[in-house]
């Protein structure tokens, strides 16, 4: 009796894990990008500039960019000026969706994955970093910064 209440409070734990798998939008890969939005609709640039200078969605932590409001920019990934310029929209949205795709050794983390990684935080686990309607606000203003 003690381990099928075990089993049953590991299952009840383990139970939000999927419903959160089972939340994110799919969405298919061609050639270097992501087509369609995640959302079905373009995202937001304003709410999309405030997620890229929020520290909690860590874009401002290893990239720099035409922010001068913000201090202590990161200098690991490129800059983000003229992102707009070097990246279509589709290539926009798979660097965030999953950069790993791209270049396998990337630092940047998989913002709207959450199958085979095995370095994620606790916080994190069984669920994206980022939801779909801030990947799209993120897109909308990225594609926006034009040089």
């Amino acid at each position: 009796m003690r381990s099928a209440s075990r089993f049953i409070a590991i299952l009840i734990i383990a139970l939000p894990a999927t419903v959160a798998a089972q939340q994110l939008t799919p969405y298919t890969i061609s050639g270097d990008g992501v087509a369609q939005s995640l959302t079905g609709q373009p995202g937001d640039a304003a709410r999309g500039r405030a997620l890229v200078l929020a520290r909690s969605s860590t874009c401002i932590l290893c990239h720099s960019g035409p922010f001068p409001e913000a201090r202590f920019q990161g200098d690991l990934a490129p800059s983000l000026a003229g992102a707009g310029s070097r990246s279509t929209i589709p290539q926009l949205r798979l660097r965030l969706v999953d950069a790993s795709r791209l270049n396998p050794a990337t630092i940047m983390p998989s913002y709207y994955r959450i199958d085979g990684l095995t370095r994620v935080g606790s916080a994190w686990r069984d669920k994206p970093i980022l939801s779909a309607e801030q990947i799209e606000d993120i897109v909308a203003y990225l594609a926006t910064l034009r040089e």
